[in-house]
Formats: C-alpha cells, structure tokens, sequence
C-alpha cells in the first residue's frame, strides 16, 4: 500500500480506527517537515516497532517565538512525502494551523488550551531564550497524540529538553504511549542534522562544525577521569570558534534534569550556539 497523505483530523482518526479494529501497533514520528537522514532514522526505528507508522508534518505556530523564523522555516511537503514513500509509511498527516487549532484568530492561551510543562524544566536551556515554547511543544505533541493514538512514539536526542519533557508528560498525564527515544545522526564531519542546516552559509556552517568538536572533547575528558563540570565548560569554551555566539552550555542529570557539578553517567551535556542568525542545539550523553 502506498504513503497516504491527508490533511483532515477526520480522515486520520478513521483510518486508524480501521487499523485498531485490526489489531495494528500504531506508531508516530511527530515532525515540522524538511525531512532529512535524521527524519529518516526515527521512521526506520517505527517501521521496526509497529505494524503502521503515521509521521506527521506541521510547522507548529504555537513554538515559534517573537522574531524566530516560523515564516521561513523549510517547507518542503512534496518531497517529504517522497522520503516517507521510500520507507514504508503508511500515512502522513498534514494538517494546518486551521484544522489543528481551529477558528481562533489569535493562537495564545487567551483564547486557546495549552498543555504548560514544569517550571523547573522550561525555565532553563532552551526555555530560557525561548519563553512559551515548550507549551506550544507539550501542546501540539498532546494534541497529535489525541489524534493518532499511537502505541510508541520516537523522538530524536538531539532535542533533548523536548524529549524529557514530553517523557514527564506521558508519565504525569497518564498516557498509554511508549515514547522511543533515537539517538542523534550528524553528518560525516560531526555536524548534528538539523532542518535549519540549510540556513547557514559556507562560513557559518565550518564555524558550527565546532559545536560537536567540543561536545566530543568533553566525552574525551570524561573518559579520561575529568568530572568537575568547571572544568569540562572551559574546555569546551576552548574548542567553540571565536564567531559562535554562546547561549548555553549545562551538564544535567538526564533521569532528572537536575544541573550537576560532577559528570556521572547519563549526564547530559547540552550546547545551544548561533552561527550567524542560526540557533543551533547539540548534545552527548556521558
């Protein structure tokens, strides 16, 4: 059977009405389109696990900040679909703002229901520079799951705040889905893939080859016995070309995000850089 592509919420449900009657394990890729390789791993992963894979794509305006770039993030359905054919999947969804969210002429939680994660975890990394985010994140993601009903869902380390939050989600909200974390996939020089790699220029984008250099330089060190968190952070702030613009670097415990002074294993170690205007995240579990 070939890819299916629908835009209608209606039309979803049905047909995975048809498939739970069945008796098909369902899984969703959630995304925002301009698949690439990494795109391509958590598919591969879901045609694994389940019996049907629905990957979504929606550029989602409810994460998208004040001065970001939800107008021209990378659009790109026709050949989306293409790469979905390629792997197997059975449908993709690709709703718009309309049908996800309905009438409202403004989306905020005036006038709309947002899912609002921990305070603890928002208000630090990512959430810090991006406020709202993760309710537009925890929101959109709750609202697909509501529609597809999948039995696993797979989301890629790279985004690694998202991934623990909407992991707390499921947990606090009781939700019956297995969430399948997949590891990164970089280029063959290091580079973490990314949607918003097409935005950067042949300069920027050597600049922010550093990035991962100076997350595999931390797992260097820590390999070799170096703990102090101190340590590691001007090690890695050694290693960052002078161009990139620092947001962020923070070690967390990733069981429960809380900051740590002493590395131990699965500790995150997290990076969020702009090379020129691109805001580029990264990271490695130690």
């Amino acid at each position: 059977m070939s890819t299916v592509l629908l835009n209608k919420i209606s039309e979803v449900k049905k047909e995975i009405n048809n498939w739970k009657q069945s008796g098909y394990s369902v899984g969703l890729v959630p995304t925002m389109g301009a698949l690439h390789r990494g795109h391509a791993s958590l598919i591969k992963k879901a045609k694994e696990t389940c019996d049907k894979v629905v990957v979504s794509v929606f550029v989602n305006p409810i994460q998208f900040c004040p001065g970001e770039d939800f107008d021209k993030y990378p659009r790109t359905i026709e050949n989306d679909k293409k790469i979905c054919e390629e792997l197997g999947v059975d449908i993709v969804f690709a709703p718009n703002a309309k049908e996800m969210y309905g009438e409202n002429s403004r989306l905020s939680n005036t006038e709309l229901t947002f899912v609002c994660p921990p305070y603890n975890f928002v208000d630090c990394m990512c959430g810090k520079s991006r406020p709202g985010h993760f309710d537009g994140v925890a929101t959109v993601v709750l609202k697909l799951f509501n529609i597809v009903k999948p039995d696993f869902a797979f989301f890629g380390q790279k985004d690694a705040q998202q991934l623990f939050i909407i992991k707390k989600m499921v947990k606090d909200l009781n939700l019956d889905i297995t969430i399948i974390p997949c590891p990164i996939v970089r280029e063959d020089d290091g580079l973490a893939l990314s949607s918003r790699n097409s935005y950067l220029s042949e300069e920027e984008r050597k600049n922010a080859l550093t990035v991962s250099k100076a997350l595999f330089y931390i797992k260097e060190l820590y390999d070799k016995g170096v703990t102090d968190t101190s340590i590691l952070f001007d090690s890695a702030i050694s290693i960052l070309d002078k161009n990139i613009e620092l947001e962020y670097i923070e070690f967390r415990d990733f069981s429960t995000f809380e900051k740590v002074k002493e590395v131990k294993n699965n500790t995150l170690a997290a990076i969020a850089v702009k090379s020129g205007k691109t805001r580029l995240i990264d990271n490695i579990i130690l």
